[in-house]
């Protein structure tokens, strides 16, 4: 007999794995998948190639959702990262720290011996020091940073670099009400959840809010009016 899902089930709400694709969003090929590579563990076998599934499978479940279709994480990444999820010894900092970096991209820097890349990742790490920032010296975001620095000397636009104190400020704020609600939550799979969303949708959030507000303060500066 099937097990049906309530809201309100007594015990644990156990359902097929058709049931388990429908709450998690999952192709039923792709449950299958996921259970040969072991990053979710097996159901609980009722027969001859059947098993259910609890709420745990579809927690788990969204969590590799997050990671491969917003995070864009390989399986054998989203394997390290679910390692880091079941370590009871890890703690939340080094949890989160193992998402984040996960999900970084990888520096595309150019040679790194060349004096005017170095400048500019010591630009960066200056900044972070100015700020009381505590952060690993290998951090590909400083990389990252000293990248788009050192390409906008290259292509002389050195005047928005002024802006840096600016940015500094402002993602400062963010970060400290994003990984205070991500921390808040507690359970180690719904952090890193939240981390990797919270970066990569909330990075495409915020640029397109910026070029929102960029797009209304031209039209301040310019004395432009909306039309009647």
């Amino acid at each position: 007999m099937r097990h049906v899902v309530t809201p309100d089930c007594e015990g644990p709400c156990l359902m097929r794995i058709a049931e388990l694709s429908r709450r998690s969003g999952t192709s039923i090929p792709s449950i299958k998948y996921y259970l040969r590579e072991g990053l979710i563990p097996g159901g609980r076998t009722t027969g001859r190639n059947q098993a259910d599934y609890d709420e745990a499978h579809v927690r788990r479940l969204r969590l590799i959702r997050a990671l491969i279709d917003v995070g864009g994480l390989s399986i054998a990444a989203v394997r390290d990262v679910l390692a880091a999820v079941d370590n009871p010894d890890l703690a939340g900092h080094d949890l989160l720290g193992v998402a984040h970096r996960a999900v970084s991209p990888t520096p595309a820097r150019r040679d790194p011996d060349d004096p005017r890349w170095r400048a500019a990742r010591e630009e960066v790490v200056t900044l972070v020091g100015e700020r009381g920032w505590l952060v690993s010296q290998c951090s590909p975001a400083l990389d990252v940073a000293a990248d788009a620095i050192a390409a906008m000397r290259a292509l002389d636009q050195a005047d928005l670099l002024s802006s840096l104190p600016t940015y500094a400020e402002a993602v400062e704020r963010m970060a400290a009400w994003e990984v205070a609600a991500v921390l808040a939550r507690g359970e180690p799979a719904r952090m890193v959840e939240g981390l990797v969303t919270g970066t990569i949708l909330g990075e495409i959030l915020i640029g397109a809010l910026r070029r929102l507000a960029q797009e209304a303060e031209s039209a301040r500066l310019q004395g432009l009016t909306p039309p009647e």
